[in-house]
């Protein structure tokens, strides 16, 4: 997986399309070693976890039937924390476009998502002056 920061766009499809395949037969396998591998690697660039997340993503939904209950639940977990980590890191650059996009989470009468909440929180440290 290291590979996905290479900078050629084809290096980084065929990463992506290694793990989407390495999916197909060890389902539980690939997306445990794409989530500790995140994990593992939290200060890599947001356009590189994104290859990851996009490949979590294609597995979970090709292969949806076959996941246990416990899985699917952590992987929906660790998604929501990796997409709040994304955004944090893009919204150090670009914050009125990432607090934008956050702020349409908002519904009148409706609490928010906890990843929503952190996801605030965690723009407000990060771009604390």
């Amino acid at each position: 997986m290291d590979a996905t920061t290479d900078k050629d766009p084809l290096v980084q499809e065929q990463i992506y399309n290694a793990l989407c395949y390495l999916g197909e037969s060890e389902t539980e396998e690939i997306l445990n070693s794409c989530d500790e591998y995140l994990r593992q690697h939290d200060k890599l660039a947001y356009p590189h976890r994104v290859i990851i997340l996009k490949a979590m993503e294609t597995v979970v939904k090709n292969n949806i039937a076959l996941l246990d209950k416990s899985t699917a639940k952590e992987v929906i977990r660790d998604w929501q924390q990796a997409a709040s980590n994304v955004l944090v890191a893009v919204g150090q650059r670009f914050i009125n476009k990432v607090m934008e996009e956050v702020l349409t989470k908002f519904q009148p009468g409706i609490l928010p998502h906890y990843f929503v909440m952190q996801t605030f929180a965690n723009l407000s440290v990060s771009n604390g002056e």
